[in-house]
């Protein structure tokens, strides 16, 4: 089994990295993400549920482990992201159901620590 909150810790650090190699394709992508994250019709919530659906159904583990964070962050609950899980499976299938799994692990670690 992954180590999310550990998982969330390598990434941070290696964006880091990688915005020294590319500082402004990675600034641009930070502007992008505050932007569509910032509620407006939707609520921040809302929009990191749909990111984590997406992030199952294309299989991205990192975004999986940073939407489950900031969904979390944001104010979601188990339940919530149990349903985004579902929704995805519907989306994606079998492979959805793999990392949809793998959704709801990131949950059970993040909340053990607190989040």
């Amino acid at each position: 089994m992954k180590n999310f909150p550990e998982h969330y810790k390598e990434l941070n650090t290696w964006m880091d990295k990688l915005g020294v190699a590319i500082p402004e394709a990675m600034q641009g992508f930070a502007e992008l993400h505050k932007a569509s994250i910032t509620p407006a019709a939707l609520e921040s919530k809302t929009k990191e549920l749909i990111a984590l659906g997406i992030a199952i159904t294309v299989r991205c583990d990192g975004c999986i482990t940073f939407h489950v964070h900031d969904a979390l962050q944001a104010g979601a609950s188990k339940e919530e992201i149990a349903e985004t899980v579902s929704v995805a499976i519907l989306m994606g299938g079998g492979p959805s159901m793999v990392y949809g799994i793998e959704a709801m692990q990131a949950v059970s670690q993040y909340q053990q620590q607190g989040l």
